[in-house]
Formats: structure tokens, sequence, C-alpha cells
């Protein structure tokens, strides 16, 4: 389940359809610096690929909404996004690619990527329990091995990338990552550094419903 990147187009003509959340993010935009963009105001394009997304996960995360108002860096941010986060190769399984995100992510502070890719831990790794231990300390959480290694890795990547030795690679190929999965957490860490810095500028928060998915069984759709 994606929540941070959509595909999959809706068609030209859909018309846009205004959600109580966005309605709820849209009150609450109007106190911050940079507001979040209305559906209204988008190129059709975005507008598509935001309802799209929507329509995926029952509401709008407000990351599309902040970042809507530029267009072109949307468009750069989430083709970029697809390619670390969706991508087939490597040896790093979704869970652990939003396992490098909710690390990182804590550690800069940025109380929205902690709670939105928190949510696509749980989910990924069919575990309630991991985003938050791994959000507070990876070194005591119940991870793997191999994933404790990736974690110590992205955390150096983070806090003192030019400290990074040839050490670590060797510590990770131990673990059975190659040059290529070194690179993927490397990247991972990096554009996430990006965006938890302009989540903070913004004053972007998470949506609510992130809160409780993953803990609590989904509720299905009515026909």
């Amino acid at each position: 389940m994606n929540t941070a990147a959509g595909t999959g187009g809706t068609s030209p003509l859909t018309p846009a359809r205004t959600s109580v959340a966005e309605c709820d993010a849209r009150r609450y935009s109007e106190d911050m610096r940079y507001p979040y963009a209305s559906l209204d105001d988008v190129p059709q394009d975005i507008r598509d690929q935001i309802l799209a997304v929507s329509e995926k996960t029952g509401f709008i995360p407000n990351v599309f909404l902040g970042l809507a108002r530029r267009p072109a860096e949307f468009r750069a941010f989430f083709a970029y996004y697809d390619a670390l986060m969706e991508k087939e190769t490597g040896s790093l399984t979704k869970a652990d690619r939003e396992m490098i995100v909710t690390a990182t992510s804590a550690a800069n502070g940025c109380l929205y990527c902690v709670v939105a890719h928190g949510a696509v831990l749980r989910i990924m790794a069919k575990d309630p329990y991991v985003a938050d231990q791994v959000a507070v300390d990876h070194r005591h959480a119940d991870i793997t091995p191999r994933q404790r290694a990736m974690l110590d890795f992205a955390m150096k990547v983070c806090r003192e990338p030019a400290a990074v030795s040839d050490e670590d690679h060797e510590e990770l190929a131990r673990h059975g990552f190659d040059d290529e999965d070194v690179w993927d957490i490397a990247a991972i860490t990096g554009f996430f550094g990006l965006s938890n810095r302009i989540a903070l500028v913004s004053g972007m928060q998470p949506n609510p419903e992130f809160y409780l998915m993953g803990r609590v069984p989904r509720e299905k759709k009515q026909d």
C-alpha cells in the first residue's frame, strides 16, 4: 500500500472531489506559511495522481497537497520517490525501505514522515509494533541482524556521512548486501533527508488516518 506516491491514472474528465479530509486540511493550512494546494487549482496530471491515491487509501496524504503548490517539484519528487521505493530490483524489501525512512526520519525529528511511513512499515512488515521500536531505537528493536546492520549504516549516512568508509561496505556485505543495495540505502536516506526538511520547514502535519493504520484491522468497504 503506497501512501506517498500514486500510480494509475483516472480520466482527464474526472471532476475534482472535495473530501471531508481535504476540507480539514484546507482549514488547517490557512494558518500555515505554505498552505496546502487545492485540487481545483493544480494541473490535471497532478490532480489525477492525487485522486488515484485517494481512491486507494481513502484519504489524501498531506504531502501531496503540500508539494502540489509547486508542480515541477511535485513531479520530480514523486518520480524519484517511485524510482527508490517502488523498484523491484535489489535485495531490499518494501518493508526494509520503509524501515530506513522511519528510522532516519526520527533521527531528523520529522513527525510527518515518522507517522506516515511508520504506518506503511507496519502494513508491509505485518507487525503493529516495529515502527515504534525502530523510530525510538533500532538497536533494541525486534528486527533481524541484517536489518540492524542496514539501519546502522542508514543512520551513519543520516548523521555523519563523511565518516562512511570501506569498513561499512564490508560489514554490509557480511549481511548479504551488495554495492547496489548499499547505494539504495544511502539514496533512500538522502532523499528522505530532503523530504524531512521540507516537511519541517513547511509545518506539514500527518493525517489522522495514519496513526491507526497497521494497528487495527481496516474497515471493509460497504457494497
